[in-house]
């Protein structure tokens, strides 16, 4: 037997020493009282969030900008004409890396025993420490809340959970989940330019701005009508495309004006006139809330979300014709390229079988969700759910986008007792849910048995590093790289809704809302305080 070294004598003396010391630790872990044990977690999980923020080792991107998410700080809406609503103002400060602790979706802790081998939470054990914090007075008078257990599929802590109430921006993870299961993940919107001869047809929707619905060829000798045809991409895009990869590049105007001059060269053709179609949507293209610059006229057709500023996300002035500066730009583009285009864009309806020559197609359902989830886009948003009616045969109204939205998920069987969709946006103080809905529709989201529904997750915004949660939980917040969330601000009306996972390495879902709010800094930071709550728990 080979001689034993000093070395190792020590060694061995050291694994002695460490396993005696681990014995005790855990004994005395045992034989502590259940709210020393959490007070422990709580100051082990702020300890290590600290480091790695300091660290900053893992960055956290999403796929609709090649990686880079820019910081979107949420603030609460003022009151007056023109001005309610969720405001979200670019932040210029550079993102920063997501902290190790950020456990992967549906995953467990780091070091945790997996979501499902871990310890269920108790129903006591979760009131025990979120029942005080629902007492905060910055809260406001309607407070509602609803904790679920991914892996066991139910809850297991509510107040009020059933009682409807106002949403603002979270009824976006329902019309998420509504366009996903009605379209799929992978579904695109096309943007189409059409041969526009032929016989006029009639659409049944009035124009923007009292334009006129007819179409074919104009009948002037040399000339022929093209006609861009809008499918209702919110994403669509004039400007320059960024560096990176193509396929996460958003559809360009640019890409289509080059394809469609290439396709009219080859007829012989270099003299058009253009129309645009925006008949895919129908009723009013106003939200009610009027003029805002949290959104734009709902169109079929828009580029950059007729922002009237080089902003992507956020407030910004907006023009109130999308459908026109959509199709000036896009002429532009064709006269750029060698293709006289004969007067102004004019308002059409393509013939029915109209002859296809040039089409762009958005980013994947999916990845366009995560944007809109992000940033909270109201634009994107109000686009999904209309995509959602025409998949469903709806009028690609508010009305009938409500209806369909509603049906998708009354088809997934999730609670929507008292539930109302004036909007896609959550911008109508009309809209109404519950929070056992909203914790429901983050369950399915979580499930692995609903991988189609997984985008709703992954665009969650992270606290204190992306989007409207950049802002929201300082670098040193035991919550910072821990809570996945959506936002929901109006005034007077503040809602939180995400996944986490919790000390236990248990992943769960909540939905905590309240009403009435005055102080609307503090009701923020009190729900940051009840996510970062069920985080830090292992309640039992």
């Amino acid at each position: 037997m080979p001689e034993t070294g000093s070395w190792q004598v020590r060694w061995q003396s050291a694994q002695r020493s460490a396993r005696a010391a681990g014995d005790a630790a855990l004994r005395r872990w045992r034989a502590a009282p259940r709210r020393t044990r959490q007070t422990w977690r709580l100051t082990a999980v702020s300890a290590a969030t600290g480091l790695a923020v300091a660290g900053g080792a893992v960055a956290v991107s999403g796929p609709w900008d090649a990686g880079q998410r820019t910081a979107e700080r949420a603030a609460a809406a003022g009151s007056g004409s023109g001005s309610g609503g969720e405001r979200h103002g670019a932040s210029t400060d550079p993102v920063r890396s997501a902290p190790p602790v950020l456990s992967a979706l549906g995953g467990s802790a780091p070091g945790g025993p997996g979501r499902a081998g871990a310890p269920l939470p108790t129903g006591a054990g979760l009131a025990e420490v979120l029942a005080p914090l629902l007492k905060d007075p910055a809260l406001g008078p309607l407070r509602t809340a609803s904790v679920r257990d991914v892996a066991a599929g139910r809850e297991v802590f509510g107040v009020r959970a059933d009682e409807p109430a106002t949403p603002a921006s979270t009824v976006k993870l329902a019309v998420a989940v509504a366009a996903l299961s009605a379209l799929g993940p992978d579904h695109r919107i096309a943007t189409t330019v059409v041969d526009g001869t032929g016989k006029a047809g009639k659409s049944g929707k009035a124009g923007q701005a009292g334009e006129a619905r007819d179409g074919g060829d104009t009948g002037d000798t040399g000339k022929h009508r093209i006609i861009l045809v809008g499918g209702g991409d919110p994403t669509l895009t004039a400007r320059a495309p960024k560096p990176g990869p193509a396929a996460d590049r958003p559809a360009n105007l640019r890409t289509l004006a080059e394809d469609t001059a290439r396709a009219l060269k080859q007829r012989g053709m270099t003299t058009v006139t253009l129309g645009y179609d925006t008949s895919a949507y129908s009723g009013p293209d106003q939200h009610p809330i009027g003029p805002n610059e949290n959104i734009a006229p709902v169109s079929a057709l828009m580029a950059d979300e007729a922002r009237l500023d080089d902003s992507e996300f956020g407030t910004a002035p907006r023009d109130a014709a999308p459908a026109v500066a959509a199709a000036r730009a896009f002429a532009g583009q064709l006269r750029e390229r060698g293709i006289t285009v004969d007067g102004d864009p004019a308002a059409a309806h393509a013939p029915r079988q109209a002859g296809e020559i040039a089409t762009v197609r958005s980013l994947p359902l999916a990845a366009l969700v995560e944007r809109m989830l992000t940033h909270s886009d109201n634009d994107i948003a109000e686009g999904l759910a209309r995509q959602t009616a025409i998949a469903a045969g709806k009028p690609a109204s508010f009305a009938g986008a409500g209806t369909a939205v509603r049906d998708a998920l009354a088809a997934r069987h999730l609670p929507l007792t008292g539930a109302v969709f004036a909007d896609g946006s959550g911008l109508d103080r009309d809209d109404r849910v519950s929070a056992g809905l909203l914790s429901r529709l983050l369950l399915d989201a979580s499930s692995d048995r609903h991988p189609e529904l997984r985008s709703v997750v992954t665009g969650l915004p992270v606290a204190g590093f992306t989007g409207t949660l950049s802002g929201r939980y300082p670098d040193k917040s035991s919550g910072a790289g821990t809570v996945r969330a959506k936002t929901g601000t109006l005034t007077g009306v503040n809602t939180l809704a995400g996944t986490v996972v919790d000390a236990d390495g248990r992943q769960l879902v909540f939905a905590f809302m309240t009403s009435g709010t005055t102080d609307p800094q503090g009701a923020q930071k009190a729900l940051d305080t009840l996510a970062s709550a069920v985080a830090e728990c292992g309640c039992r």
